[in-house]
């Protein structure tokens, strides 16, 4: 790239990398970190680093977690007869900021996938359903994305947690299909959630 140095031309290459990221984006977000103080960028790279060296995976619902267990499992004003299942933590933290369910989660870590490999091994699935098996749950409501993989993952835990005998439901389709909860604002994902419906 013409004008600017190697250093700064490796910098936009990496912030290049981050999703929804375009090369107009990644000059600015390098000229920002170029004209910020040497603290500024040493307390940015340090938030980086902690992130990666301390979030793990909660040991009930594999929510993102500082500890063994995230701040939704931990808390007891939660409703733990409701347990919403998604695919990602931040699908967590999307119902989250829409504020209308108060109960607990299980993720996924991922939707199932056949043309890309991915089978009901390879995501939380096991774990689901034996939290289901053993829980008092009244409701399991399955906030999958509206896409491909995300309505053959309901379909398929639909068809697995009916055993169970606990009332199954899908968020409403207030969300457009083949969107994900994360871009969806919070009075689209509210009505979803009191339109949900019974699988």
């Amino acid at each position: 790239m013409a004008g600017i140095t190697v250093s700064m031309e490796a910098l936009v290459s990496e912030f290049k990398r981050l999703p929804g990221i375009g090369t107009k984006t990644a000059e600015r977000l390098a000229f920002f970190i170029l004209q910020s103080s040497k603290e500024q960028v040493q307390a940015l790279a340090r938030a980086m680093i902690h992130v990666k060296e301390t979030i793990g995976f909660c040991k009930i619902c594999n929510n993102l977690a500082d500890e063994k267990l995230c701040t939704i499992c931990q808390d007891p004003r939660r409703d733990n007869g409701f347990l919403c299942v998604v695919e990602h933590p931040r699908d967590v933290a999307a119902i989250e900021k829409a504020g209308g369910f108060h109960g607990v989660y299980h993720v996924l870590l991922g939707s199932l996938s056949p043309l890309d490999g991915v089978g009901p091994k390879d995501i939380k699935i096991a774990g689901l359903l034996e939290r289901v098996r053993t829980g008092r749950f009244h409701e399991v409501i399955l906030a999958t994305d509206s896409d491909t993989e995300g309505e053959t993952t309901a379909l398929y835990l639909a068809k697995h947690l009916k055993v169970s005998h606990v009332k199954i439901t899908r968020v409403a389709q207030g969300l457009p299909m083949g969107s994900h909860l994360e871009y969806a604002d919070q009075a689209t994902l509210a009505r979803a959630f009191e339109g949900r419906r019974e699988l």
